[in-house]
């Protein structure tokens, strides 16, 4: 049942609440049939960035096999899990579902390995992060309405996508970036949102890691959270094949943290007994979270994946291959931003003239950040290989 049918009596106090809301930086009426959140998450899922995120990779290179996450597949498991604690906590459903899709629209093509690329090459001109391209694609770079740049979301959208932010870069985005500088929390449905994030890569990555059999289940018999599932699955199947007993496995870690973190953050609300959104956010840290245990355990997975999955050579011989191409790439279009299709290489021309190189390192770097694995790989083709058609 959506937001608008339901109520906002149905929300708990702190929850976000559509006449509370903090508004849009362009005002639009309101919507006759959606709430304000389901506005912004209809938005976000017909954005081109959102489209993009089919072809961007989340540990494996998107042509390396059909079956392994994407950034889509991960932002939709994303949302399902946040909902699903959003629902258990009575907050706010549609906002905290469109946090969730929406919160890696500014990633590179090749997952953490092009962020890190085209961080290094932005060094001089600012740095790269993706969790600040997010909010720039939904402020500024999305096109697609007649009255203003970007997709114009709510106030508790945005702040929900800037996840996290230096206090240098927060002093320039204004209100959104006030809290970095206050040392404030963001709303609680922004706070579920990044650990279901946590969550779904954690455990879809075990997953994708023993599909592409980089990692064995031997490998992951000594973590907690892994065996005490394991058993409990063999124990109550005896025999069952290995993709299911996988499977099985993974939902039911999923299904152990999640309720680790929705029963761990009610009796945090509990004690705090905040009465609304602002309450949460004056707290000195965040009330979503995970027990000691769930959260050791979680810690646990998160270190081994980063050993044994994230820098297996295989992996690393991607990542390697990847650096060179978004540096090649960033190279080649900073030097000569003629190489741009016009749209992009007018928008360098602009930037430049208001901030000089910095912005002129921008627009290249926003031209970059929105291709897909296969477009990033295109282009260094037609660029690099003489035989390729331009």
């Amino acid at each position: 049942m959506n937001d608008t049918v339901r109520g906002s009596d149905a929300l708990a106090p702190y929850a976000a609440h559509d006449e509370q809301s903090r508004g849009r930086r362009y005002p639009e009426p309101k919507p006759a049939f959606r709430s304000e959140f389901q506005r912004d998450r209809d938005r976000i899922i017909h954005s081109n960035a959102f489209r993009r995120l089919v072809y961007k990779t989340q540990v494996f290179v998107n042509h390396e096999g059909d079956l392994y996450r994407t950034r889509i597949t991960h932002s939709i498991e994303v949302a399902q899990i946040a909902r699903t604690v959003a629902l258990a906590l009575r907050l706010n459903e549609s906002l905290t579902e469109a946090i969730s899709l929406a919160h890696d629209l500014g990633h590179t093509p090749f997952g953490h390995a092009g962020q890190e690329a085209l961080n290094e090459c932005m060094r001089p001109y600012g740095g790269f992060e993706h969790n600040l391209q997010s909010l720039r694609v939904v402020d500024e770079l999305e096109e697609r309405y007649a009255e203003f740049r970007g997709l114009n979301l709510t106030f508790e959208c945005r702040e929900g996508i800037l996840k996290h932010c230096s206090v240098r870069n927060a002093r320039e985005l204004g209100e959104i970036g006030e809290r970095f500088i206050q040392r404030r929390q963001p709303g609680l449905e922004a706070q579920i949102s990044n650990l279901a994030d946590e969550i779904a890569y954690n455990n879809h990555d075990v997953d994708d890691g023993l599909r592409a059999e980089l990692i064995e289940i031997s490998d992951l018999m000594h973590l907690r959270l892994f065996r005490r599932q394991y058993d409990s699955v063999v124990g109550q199947y005896p025999g069952l094949g290995e993709r299911r007993l996988v499977h099985e496995v993974v939902r039911r870690m999923i299904n152990y943290i999640a309720t680790d973190l929705i029963q761990t953050t009610q009796s945090n609300l509990d004690e705090a007994r905040p009465q609304s959104m602002d309450d949460v956010r004056a707290q000195p840290t965040p009330l979503a979270a995970l027990s000691p245990t769930g959260h050791e355990e979680h810690v646990e997975l998160m270190m081994f994946l980063r050993e044994h999955l994230y820098r297996h050579y295989k992996v690393l011989r991607m990542t390697s291959k990847a650096r060179r191409v978004l540096k090649a790439l960033f190279d080649a279009f900073f030097g000569d931003v003629s190489l741009m299709p016009p749209e992009h290489r007018d928008n360098a021309v602009v930037a430049e003239k208001e901030r000089g190189p910095e912005g002129r390192a921008r627009a290249v770097a926003d031209y970059i950040a929105g291709m897909t694995d296969r477009f990033a790989i295109l282009e260094h083709r037609r660029l690099y290989d003489a035989t390729e058609r331009t």
